[in-house]
Formats: structure tokens, C-alpha cells, sequence
């Protein structure tokens, strides 16, 4: 603002006297010529130079200003608000008007007192109170001429008032003067004026400037929404997959579409046609609040062999004040804070687990691969499949409860089937189990570490992913990176991935090692970058793996030439386009899925009813269900309601364990021993202050795995075979 011209608070840079330097085609600095410098960098070349160009005027702006406030000698405008400023102004000039009208009555009245008494003293009174007369008579002339100094009317030589007081009473009067305040005021008055009509137009500037954003987001919003729902048939190919400053992803507008250039690289690799999931329709837009959940749920199912929805009820706009919630949350586990479902989206845990299975497509391949670096090409490309949905996805999903489940049947369509169960609750873990009639088995069991840090929340998922292909052998594993979500409290939310994920052949020893590079402002990299290399035993590259979590990924094999290591073999930049093979592109999103919580197609069908599951499936939870139809008041409730059935079950059975080990009847095996003890043949019970809980999964037990000789939920079979009987007796009642 114009108040900071003059005492300038830390951090600004004045742009009349700032320096405005290109750096080179993205970047470009402005500095005071001391301390302060700002490095800025652009998406692109033309954005830079927009922005070079309008400081460059802001700047030329500036200086006539400056100019124009020099010539005029005006103050630096006062932030006063303008109604506080007239305000003041109508009073002290009614103040004013009060001072001048005591000023006539004081002249009157004081010369009418000082001629009485001139003519008292000229009576012929006895000497006594001739005396007296003089002294009141002195003290009335002095007071006469206190006022007058007080309204700054200056006394003549020629006054028969002034002989009469002494030289000594006259020195106390005070030099302070009405008269000086009132033109002092009067002066202060007109600035006050110009400034208020100064503040009146910058108001009127930033309404229009306000106005102009306000037109341009609305712009930027429909540009994005039309990029994010082109099918990707749309885009241009090329023979080369260089990014040239690429600009940040989302940051899409009309006039920025001449400036890109998007590029599909040539296929060397076999790549059969993807089994995609087949959506024909929608038959569920939300349901009337007057209808029971059980009615509900009875009117959503639909046949999942036929049709999948396409769409969910819209989001509500709920307001939420995520601060009052947040602040007592400081560095304790997010798992044991209970929020409420303002935050969440209506999947649980469990079924953003299974949303891995997206691209299954990539895996798919990999089994037909005859070569082992090829196979581990697409498995590095599916790691990395796993987070291109959580770009969007700001919300956190449901905890699941402990036993529930959920199940993924696309045996027909996809050919595979995937079943998730909550096997712990404190600390929570999920196992996961995926079979594929295309060749090969997924599994894994997620323990979810998370901490609140004020400014952003670490996610930290623990826990080794197995991969297992069913003709070859090959044993693949790997572990996910940390996610942050930064900007909790202010500003808007964005989610980060970062680390190293390093991916192993058990069988044959290859190797690959991914890293996923965290965000910087000040890094030239294209935001949200992965970088891998795909090697053998013995340490040679044969294959360098280059893209975005977000979007896509690429691979090119390395051109062994006379070295024998592969740093010395890495191809020039030239070669590298040439070799150029896409792996991965991410699919796009649906139509207006900013308003379905940013859900993929996938993820739209999660959480549709569907006819036969376990009664424990996440489908049937009742406050996610609520949550999804918009009913988010109920869904609270609800939600209440079974954290605290939960609460009471595990009571329940550490009461029952309790008591059976005082009839001694707790003889313990491994197999007995809970997930977060040890196991210990000796000694059947945990360290003395943890509760012992003995809760067994129904569809995973708990085993060493032989590869990585690590204790984990492996599943034991059954619950397909349950469900095709129907029979569901063993289920616990959670919900």
C-alpha cells in the first residue's frame, strides 16, 4: 500500500527503485541493490516475460507516482478508515467553532469586568479597600491577557491594561495559542481530505483488480476442468517426450495452449490392449432422507457383472472450522484422533487399498514378459501407478474397523479378485490379497504411521507389498514412500510423495531403485518428478525409468558401450529419445469429479451396493453410506456409535482374556501371541502394561515370511468359498 512508502516493513522491495533482471528462459530476479533479492521462476518462458513485462510497468507506474508525491508534499496516506476520518474532521471542526465563540464571550466579558472595575477604583473609597481594588483590578488584567495569548490575539503597546500588571506575571503566560491549533488543524483538515479521496480511488482500484481475479479464476477453473476430462485420444504424439520448462501440473489456461507441446514416445515393448473397467451407466444419484439404510442399500445394489456407476451424489458444501479441531492434535497419531466426517471421503482405507489394483493392466504385461529387467520395467511403472490418484485427493478416508473387510470381484471382467480386512486396530493395519487367472498374486499388509506437525501431516505407510508371478517364479517387493499433505491449517491443501522405493527380484537378484523427488520452489525439475534405474546383479543399468507419480511414466534401454559399468554406459540425451517407451499414463478423471471428491472411475464403483458380500464389508457400513448420500449430520452419529461398539468389544475381550488367564486357562502359543508382541515360545503373555487383546483375523493369519523373514498376515483362503456358499456364520456383528 502507499502507507509503506515511507517507513517500508521488512521484506518488501520499493518498485521505484527495485532492479528487474532475466536470468535466463524461466527465471528472473528483482532486488533493491542491497539485501533484498527475490528469485522468481516461471512455468514457462512466456509467463515469464508477462510477468517481466507488467513489473516493468507496475515499476514505470511507480516512479510517476513518487515523482508526483514529491512535487505535492504530501504525507504518506493515513490507514484511517474513511468514516472514522470524517467522523473526526466534523467534530474538531465543531470543536473549533466552540473555541471561537468562547473567544468573542471572553473578549466581551472581560473588557465589560475590567471597565467596572476602572471606574470602582476612580470612587473615592477608604484606603483599605483601595488596595484591594488595585490587586482584583491586576488580577483581571492578567487574565485579560491570558486570553488573549491563549486565542493568540496579540496585545498593543498603546493597551492602559498592560502598565498595570507586572513584568513578572506576564512571563507565565502560556505560548500556547488556540489560533496556532486551529490553523494547524486547518492544514491537517485539507491533507485529510486529499488522503481520504486517495483512499476513496485505491478502494475503487482494488474493487476492479478484485474483480479481474475473480473473472480470471472463473477462467482457469473451466480451462482445468475442460483438461482434466480430455480423453486421451486427444493428445498430439510425436517421437519425443522432452519436457522443455514444463509447466506445473494443473496450471492450465487458453492462452497457454499454443505454448505446449505434449509428446507420446513409440512402443518397443509387447503391450496387449488394456482390459479397461467397462462403465455403461449410472442408477444412483443420492436417496430421499426419509427412506431407512437397510431400504437404501436394498434399491442401490446393482449387478456388478453388467453395468458400473459413473457418477455419486455431489459433495455438499459444508462449512467446517478445521482449526478448532486441529489445534489440540499436535504430535499425536492421526489413527487415535476422532474427526469428524467433514474431513473424510466415502471410502474406507481398505478400499483406497484396493485402488492400487487400477492399473492391473501394467501387471498384466509384466506376466508376459520374457525378459526379467522387462518384467521389472512394469512392475517399477505400477509402483508408481499407485499414487497418480492421490494428486486430488485432499480427504482422508474412513479407519476401518477392526474385522471389517472388503472385497474386489472383477474375476470376470479384469480377471482378478482382490480381498482387504482390518487385522489390527492399535496400531492399524490392513492385509490385502489379490489373485490374477492372468498370472500373478499381489499381497501385502499396510501398517499407517501419521503425524500432525501444525503446518502438514506426514503419512508413513510401513509394511513390504509382494508381488509373485506364477509362470516364472519371480518374487517382487517393495515398500511405499512417505506422503505429506502440507497446509493444514492455511492455504490449500496439496499433497506431496517423496523417498526411495527399492524394488527387488528375489529370484534373480535384479534390482530397481525409484526415487521420488519432493517438491521445491526453487528447483528446475517438473513438479511431482520420479527417476529410476533398472539393473541387473551385477550393478549395469539396462533400463532408465523417467516420469511424474501424476501422470505418466517412461523407460529407455541403455546403449552398453565400451564400459563396463552403468554410469559409463548411460546413452546422450539424443539416444535416449530414441529409445523412448511409455510404461504408464494415468487415465482421466471423470467428467466434473471435482465435485465426487476427485474420484477416478475406479473409485466411483468401490463403494456401489453390491449383492452377496460379508456382512462385514465396507459397503455396508452405515455412516459411510450416510456420508456418501450427503447426509453428513446423521453420518457423525453414526460414526459415534461404532467407534464406541468397538470400544466396548475390545473391553469386552480384554475382560475375557483377563479372566482366563486367572483360571489359568491361557496357555498361549505363537500363534496366540497378539500382532504387536514378539513371538516368544517361553513366555505366552506381553510386556507388563499392554493390554493383551485376543482378536484373530477371520481371513489372514499371521506368519513369517520366508523371503524377507518378516512377520506378517498372509491370507488363508475361505472367504471366496463362503461366499459362494453364502454362508457368513463366522462373521463378527460391527456394524
Amino acid at each position: 500500500s502507499k502507507a509503506e512508502m515511507g517507513h517500508t516493513c521488512r521484506g518488501t522491495i520499493n518498485l521505484a527503485t527495485a532492479n528487474i533482471t532475466v536470468e535466463d528462459s524461466c527465471n528472473f530476479i528483482i532486488s533493491n541493490g542491497g539485501a533484498q533479492t527475490y528469485h522468481l521462476k516461471a512455468s514457462s518462458e512466456v509467463e515469464r516475460q508477462r510477468w517481466v513485462t507488467a513489473l516493468e510497468l507496475a515499476k514505470a507506474k511507480a516512479v510517476k507516482m513518487l515523482e508526483e508525491s514529491d512535487d505535492s508534499g504530501d504525507e504518506s496516506v493515513s490507514q484511517t478508515d474513511k468514516t472514522e476520518l470524517q467522523n473526526t474532521l466534523r467534530i474538531l471542526s465543531s470543536k473549533v467553532e466552540d473555541l471561537s465563540t468562547c473567544n468573542d464571550l471572553i473578549a466581551k466579558h472581560g473588557t465589560a469586568l475590567q471597565r467596572s472595575l476602572s471606574e470602582l477604583e476612580a470612587l473615592r473609597l477608604p484606603p483599605d479597600s483601595t488596595d484591594k481594588i488595585k490587586q482584583v483590578n491586576e488580577r483581571a488584567t492578567l487574565f485579560r491577557i491570558t486570553s488573549n495569548a491563549m486565542i493568540n490575539v496579540s496585545l498593543r503597546p498603546e493597551d492602559p491594561t498592560v502598565g498595570k500588571v507586572p513584568t513578572s506575571m506576564l512571563s507565565t503566560v502560556s505560548p500556547q495559542a488556540c489560533r496556532d491549533f486551529m490553523l494547524l488543524a486547518q492544514t491537517h483538515g485539507k491533507k485529510w481530505q486529499k488522503s481520504l479521496q486517495q483512499e476513496r480511488d485505491q478502494r475503487i482500484r482494488l474493487e476492479e483488480t478484485l474483480e479481474q481475479l475473480a473473472k480470471q479464476h472463473n477462467h482457469l477453473e473451466r480451462a482445468f476442468r475442460g483438461a482434466t476430462v480430455l480423453p486421451a485420444s486427444t493428445a498430439s504424439t510425436g517421437g519425443s517426450g522432452k519436457d522443455l520448462c514444463c509447466p506445473a501440473k494443473g496450471d492450465l489456461s487458453d492462452e497457454d495452449d499454443d505454448n505446449n507441446e505434449f509428446f507420446d514416445a513409440p512402443e518397443i515393448f509387447p503391450m496387449p490392449d488394456i482390459m479397461g473397467h467397462k462403465r455403461t451407466g449410472s442408477n444412483i444419484s443420492g436417496t430421499s432422507s426419509d427412506i431407512s439404510l437397510d431400504e437404501q442399500y436394498k434399491h442401490q445394489v446393482e449387478d456388478t457383472k453388467k453395468e458400473k456407476r459413473t457418477r455419486i451424489p455431489y459433495k455438499p458444501n459444508y462449512s467446517l472450522n478445521l482449526w478448532s479441531i486441529m489445534k489440540n492434535c499436535i504430535g499425536k497419531e492421526l489413527s487415535k484422533i476422532p474427526m469428524p466426517v467433514n474431513f473424510n471421503e466415502p471410502l474406507s482405507m481398505l478400499q483406497r487399498l484396493t485402488e492400487d489394483l487400477e492399473y492391473h493392466d501394467l501387471l498384466d504385461r509384466a506376466a508376459r514378459c520374457e525378459s526379467s529387467l522387462e518384467q521389472l520395467c512394469y512392475v517399477a511403472a505400477f509402483t508408481v501407478s499407485s499414487y497418480s490418484t492421490t494428486v486430488f485427493r485432499t480427504s482422508k478416508p474412513f479407519n476401518p474397523l477392526l474385522g471389517e473387510t472388503f472385497e474386489l470381484d472383477r474375476l470376470e471382467e479384469n480377471g482378478y479378485r482382490s480381498l482387504c480386512e482390518q487385522v489390527s486396530h492399535h496400531p492399524p493395519a490392513a492385509a490385502h490379497h489379490a489373485d490374477s487367472k492372468n498370472g500373478w498374486t499381489l499381497r501385502q499388509e499396510i501398517k499407517i504411521t501419521s503425524k500432525f506437525r501444525g503446518k502438514y501431516l506426514s503419512i508413513m505407510p510401513l509394511g513390504t507389498i509382494h508381488c509373485v508371478f506364477h509362470s516364472s517364479g519371480h518374487h517382487y517387493t517393495w515398500k511405499k514412500v512417505t506422503t505429506t499433505v502440507h497446509n493444514i491449517i492455511v492455504g490449500k491443501l496439496w499433497i506431496d510423495q517423496s523417498g526411495e522405493i527399492e524394488i527387488v527380484n528375489h529370484k534373480t537378484g535384479d534390482k530397481c531403485i525409484l526415487k521420488f523427488v519432493p517438491y521445491s520452489y526453487f528447483s528446475r525439475d517438473v513438479a511431482r518428478k520420479v527417476t529410476g534405474e533398472v539393473m541387473d546383479p551385477s550393478g549395469k543399468v539396462h533400463f532408465v525409468l523417467l516420469g511424474t507419480w501424476d501422470e505418466k511414466m517412461d523407460c529407455y534401454k541403455v546403449q552398453l558401450g565400451t564400459g563396463d559399468n552403468g554410469a559409463e554406459a548411460r546413452p546422450r540425451a539424443h539416444e535416449a529419445e530414441d529409445n523412448r517407451v511409455l510404461l504408464w499414463k494415468r487415465n482421466p478423471l471423470p467428467k466434473y469429479a471435482e465435485n465426487m471428491y476427485y474420484f477416478s472411475e475406479l473409485a466411483l464403483t468401490l463403494n456401489a451396493p453390491e449383492n452377496g458380500t460379508a456382512p462385514t464389508d465396507s459397503r455396508r457400513r452405515p455412516d459411510q453410506r450416510l456420508m456418501e448420500n450427503g447426509r453428513w449430520d446423521e453420518a457423525n452419529a453414526e460414526k459415534q456409535r461404532l467407534e464406541e461398539k468397538q470400544r466396548l468389544s475390545r473391553k469386552r475381550r480384554e475382560a475375557e482374556a483377563a479372566r482366563a488367564t486367572e483360571d489359568g486357562k491361557a496357555g498361549l502359543s505363537d500363534r496366540d501371541v497378539p500382532p504387536w508382541c514378539p513371538p516368544r515360545a517361553l513366555t505366552p503373555l506381553c510386556p507388563p502394561g499392554t493390554p493383551y487383546d485376543p482378536y484373530k483375523p477371520l481371513w489372514f493369519e499371521r506368519k513369517k515370511d520366508p523371503v524377507t523373514q518378516e512377520l506378517a498376515h498372509v491370507y488363508k483362503g475361505g472367504y471366496w468359498e463362503s461366499k459362494e456358499k453364502q454362508d457368513w456364520s463366522l462373521c463378527p456383528d460391527i456394524f
